[in-house]
């Protein structure tokens, strides 16, 4: 029975794909934030669940243990829990929200299952957004997007954070049998930037919203990338579009030096050592 994990399961695409994924052999672990939330999806798709909030790493750390404890094989590891926030804002680890929730804690979550990720050969499917291309645009020696914050350049550049991850991840650990994907889910209409300023806020919750797509229809490419077959269905450390092809993304995505810089800057940040 394969066990898949699904961050960010408390609503939207998460939790969409959930409940497409439910039953069929599989053995699926939630996480979110709410757990009221949590527990409802939980309940529904008759599935593990756990609540954490990724501004704080130490939710992260006790969830890497529960999944240990819990866990034999982990075959599919789904970081799809983000979103974009006003700011620049510090988080009680001391980093910029936007950057910690979308890229440092997946990144810290990954790095502290890789033993049993190694051992399952498994799938690590990160949810990133057309955003990196659109937004992003990082600066190394301002990797957190303190500077010249806006609430899109931020998710902007968590986003292509998500990319350069998986490029990572294929770089260090694909011959040993782990692979990584990164992937767009299309415009869902859900509860997306309604916190911030940005003009993201006015088109998810306006009139506009109706050329949205439904949180089941971004559920149908999450579960598509989760049911997969790597190096078959996908191929492991590239970026796909909302059409489940291989897409443009931010031209920085290329850039072996910046994989690289990035990579090790994030272990710096979290002081650890893959």
């Amino acid at each position: 029975m394969q066990t898949i994990i699904i961050t960010g399961a408390s609503d939207g695409i998460g939790a969409a794909a959930a409940r497409q994924l439910a039953g069929e052999g599989r053995r699926l672990v939630l996480v979110g934030r709410s757990a009221e939330k949590t527990r409802a999806v939980a309940a529904e798709t008759r599935s593990v669940h756990h609540v954490a909030d990724f501004t704080r790493l130490d939710d992260v750390r006790d969830l890497a243990q529960a999944f240990l404890r819990e866990c034999d094989r982990i075959d599919v590891l789904a970081n799809n829990a983000g979103g974009i926030f006003a700011g620049p804002a510090r988080t009680v680890d001391g980093f910029e929200k936007t950057f910690q929730v979308n890229h440092l804690a997946p990144y810290l979550l990954t790095y502290l299952l890789r033993d049993r990720l190694i051992a399952s050969r498994a799938a690590i499917v990160n949810t990133s957004s057309i955003g990196a291309r659109l937004f992003g645009r990082i600066d190394l020696d301002d990797i957190q997007t303190w500077n010249r914050y806006r609430p899109n350049r931020a998710y902007g550049n968590a986003k292509l954070a998500n990319i350069l991850f998986t490029k990572g991840l294929h770089n260090h650990f694909h011959d040993q049998g782990l692979s990584s994907v990164a992937f767009h889910p299309g415009n869902v209409a859900t509860s997306f930037a309604s916190d911030t300023t940005s003009y993201f806020r006015w088109v998810y919750h306006s009139v506009l919203s109706r050329f949205l797509i439904s949180p089941e229809q971004g559920g149908v490419t999450l579960a598509h990338f989760i049911s997969g077959t790597p190096d078959a269905t996908w191929a492991s450390g590239a970026y796909y579009n909302d059409r489940r092809k291989i897409g443009r993304t931010n031209k920085q995505a290329s850039d072996p030096a910046i994989v690289a810089q990035h990579w090790n800057l994030s272990a710096q940040l979290l002081d650890i050592a893959w």
